[in-house]
């Protein structure tokens, strides 16, 4: 279903000289969904999100929000707002102030913003560190305050260039889940660039994976992580593995593999490697065509008959868990 709010890219495309970072990609992003765009590094995911910011000029095509393409428009016209990766906090405003700096600039008296810009703290729960210089906070208060200064603007769609890359991981697990809270409460389309698959799969309604400045595959998280369909998607995704078989390419998810006796496998190798992972083991092994499989075993069965580098074993698993890939 369509609706009034939605963002759709139209064959947007950027070029610096002959490079071209995004291909005339085409997306609709549904309003009021958690979006992920995900992807390594040069692939064309942080140059979409700045030219749907505004803070890129668009090569060709057009970013549509609301009915309206606003690919020409300034930034603070848009109906958009950024958080950026380095939070870019202004480090002699308090951080009511930092809050409430857009509101100043539009002209907005002095005790409408602050009453609006504590509002937001409240939101972010930083109410209390509101004349606090950013200096004074840690990185994940710091992070909050640029939450609250994107949100103070009411855009209908919020863009976040890798928010969590600076925080230590137990602060971005935290985190995590304090910016999907915030965009349940809110309703507004979250769109968040990241090259972290957990943190796309623990954040997104929706999962966009750039490859190569295009899109190589979208869809629910789930539907992603369980269903790639292409080589790259199923192996930047984890957790799956890549199997060569007569019939053609096919990915199986790791947990899905069964480790046999040597003779009563699909396929059979040898084990190069183990990791203990708590609730599981993930072993490594090397089948007779030089495949690098990964088998990975829930600890008790593993532990009850434990396998060792340099041991041969049998490669099993049910062909309904198979996917066939395309190139």
């Amino acid at each position: 279903m369509r609706s009034d709010l939605d963002l759709e890219l139209v064959a947007l495309t950027k070029r610096y000289g002959t490079t071209v970072a995004v291909d005339a990609i085409q997306h609709l992003f549904h309003a009021g969904s958690y979006a992920c765009l995900l992807g390594p590094s040069g692939c064309g995911k942080s140059s979409t999100l700045r030219m749907i910011a505004g803070h890129e000029e668009v090569s060709d095509g057009a970013i549509v929000l609301a009915g309206h393409d606003i690919a020409h428009l300034p930034p603070a016209k848009r109906g958009t707002a950024m958080m950026f990766q380095n939070y870019a906090l202004f480090p002699h405003l308090s951080v009511i102030d930092n809050v409430a700096f857009s509101l100043k600039m539009k002209g907005v008296e002095r005790a409408e913003r602050r009453r609006r810009a504590g509002e937001l703290l409240d939101l972010v729960h930083m109410t209390d560190f509101a004349e606090r210089l950013p200096a004074q906070l840690s990185g994940g208060q710091q992070q909050r305050v640029a939450l609250a200064r994107a949100l103070i603007t009411d855009p209908q769609v919020l863009l976040l260039d890798e928010p969590l890359s600076a925080l230590d991981p137990f602060l971005r697990v935290r985190m995590r889940s304090e910016l999907k809270k915030l965009q349940r409460e809110l309703g507004i389309t979250f769109i968040h660039v990241t090259h972290g698959q957990d943190e796309a799969l623990a954040l997104a309604d929706e999962i966009v994976v750039m490859n190569n400045a295009r899109i190589e595959q979208a869809g629910p998280a789930r539907e992603v992580f369980n269903a790639p369909r292409t080589e790259f998607v199923a192996r930047f995704m984890g957790g799956h593995n890549v199997i060569a078989l007569p019939k053609g390419h096919f990915a199986i998810r790791s947990d899905q593999v069964t480790v046999t006796l040597p003779d009563q496998g699909k396929l059979e190798g040898r084990v190069t490697g183990l990791e203990y992972q708590g609730a599981s083991v993930a072993l490594t092994l090397m089948t007779a065509g030089d495949q690098e499989i990964t088998a990975v075993i829930p600890e008790d069965r593993y532990f009850a008959k434990p396998i060792q580098p340099g041991d041969g074993v049998g490669l099993s698993w049910d062909d309904t868990n198979l996917h066939a890939l395309t190139a």
